[in-house]
């Protein structure tokens, strides 16, 4: 593979960067936005894709740049525990810690690991042309010739991607039925929350969550079923924390807390949407990866560390030398089941959580308190695990 051309400077698309590079392959990232600056709140790197990124030396870095997470747990509003799950022992089982990190330090360390002069910013990834009797693919890139043409095109455009819409051409997104805020809310005394611990707290049609990510920093998320086109996308607005103080303020310690620790201007709001999944992620010259391939609800965490599944595994396939589309069938062959399944879990478990009549509801917490952990211990156990 002489050079990659990738549409998106995400999670995915610079993981699979810093990947080729390591092996000295000449990669183009394509990036829509005109600068990168702080990217979102906060991300769990689950040990599966702590296991991949160990694949590509980057394992340590972000272990030490986030907080272990070694119990998770379901709460209830006022704050009782539905469930606990020790994820530490698990982690310990596959080999690679859950670790809790802020997005921005994630991001500049597969910004460091992929090295200056690879990502061009203001450049929006329109399409593409992909002629199979030339030997190359060309993202079609407005105002811009240069540096658009490889041997291979990688989507890693996300939820909305132009790449996706050529290849598979199905349409819009599906939303999921809930809107989402998310934060980080900064201790300038004592900690906020208990460290490595995050919880996931169910009420009735909404949900809140809170995760230490080190740095005396906290992420929180929130959840509540709204209609569609509720949210004001990615861009904060100064409103938000006075809405969610009246959804969650009377809901249990520390959660009003955190909501009143978070610059209101720092919140983001926005519609949670997957897709229903593909039976191909290729065609010619043109693969998907991340959210591009398979977005998801975020009910599983496991968004982002599909993401660096998919860069790790398309990566190696590559390296074996094989033709194009023998390496992008293999690629098919390890990732597809698997990401697909996690979204089909995911939109289910959602459905499940943001159940809001009180007696669907009260049967909902009492399934939870009853369900055996070990069950639920070795079907956490199988996701966190990766192999190429």
């Amino acid at each position: 593979m002489t050079r990659v051309v990738v549409a998106g400077a995400g999670i995915g698309g610079l993981t699979l960067a810093a990947a080729l590079r390591r092996r000295g392959v000449k990669v183009r990232v394509l990036e829509r936005a005109d600068k990168l600056g702080p990217v979102g709140a906060g991300i769990t790197v689950q040990p599966n894709a702590m296991l991949a990124l160990a694949r590509i030396g980057l394992a340590d870095a972000v272990a030490r740049a986030g907080e272990i997470i070694e119990e998770t747990a379901i709460l209830d509003e006022r704050g009782r525990t539905l469930s606990t799950m020790h994820v530490g022992d698990i982690a310990r089982a596959v080999g690679q810690p859950a670790i809790a990190i802020h997005r921005t330090r994630l991001h500049s360390l597969l910004m460091d690991a992929v090295g200056e002069g690879v990502v061009a910013t203001g450049r929006p990834v329109s399409g593409y042309t992909d002629d199979p009797s030339a030997d190359q693919v060309v993202a079609l890139v407005a105002g811009f010739t240069d540096d658009t043409s490889g041997h291979l095109l990688v989507g890693a455009d996300g939820l909305r991607s132009a790449v996706r819409a050529q290849l598979a051409g199905d349409g819009e997104p599906r939303y999921a039925g809930y809107t989402s805020w998310r934060g980080v809310a900064l201790s300038t005394s004592k900690p906020l929350c208990a460290s490595g611990r995050a919880s996931e707290t169910w009420g009735r049609g909404a949900r809140f969550g809170i995760v230490p990510i080190g740095h005396n920093e906290v992420y929180w998320f929130a959840v509540a079923d709204a209609p569609p086109g509720s949210s004001s996308g990615a861009t904060p607005t100064t409103d938000s924390r006075a809405e969610l103080l009246a959804r969650f303020g009377d809901w249990h310690a520390p959660i009003r807390t955190l909501l009143e620790a978070t610059p209101a201007e720092n919140i983001l709001h926005t519609d949670i949407a997957d897709r229903a999944p593909l039976s191909h992620w290729s065609k010619g010259r043109v693969v998907l990866l991340g959210d591009a391939a398979h977005p998801m609800t975020p009910n599983l965490g496991q968004g982002g560390c599909q993401a660096i599944e998919d860069a790790v595994v398309l990566d190696a396939c590559l390296a074996t030398g094989a033709p194009v589309a023998e390496a992008l069938a293999a690629y098919e062959s390890k990732r597809i089941a698997r990401a697909n399944r996690v979204v089909v879990e995911s939109r289910r478990l959602g459905a499940i959580a943001q159940w809001s009549h009180p007696m669907a509801c009260r049967l909902r917490d009492a399934l939870v308190r009853v369900t055996p952990t070990a069950r639920v211990a070795r079907r956490l156990e199988k996701s966190m695990r990766f192999e190429l």
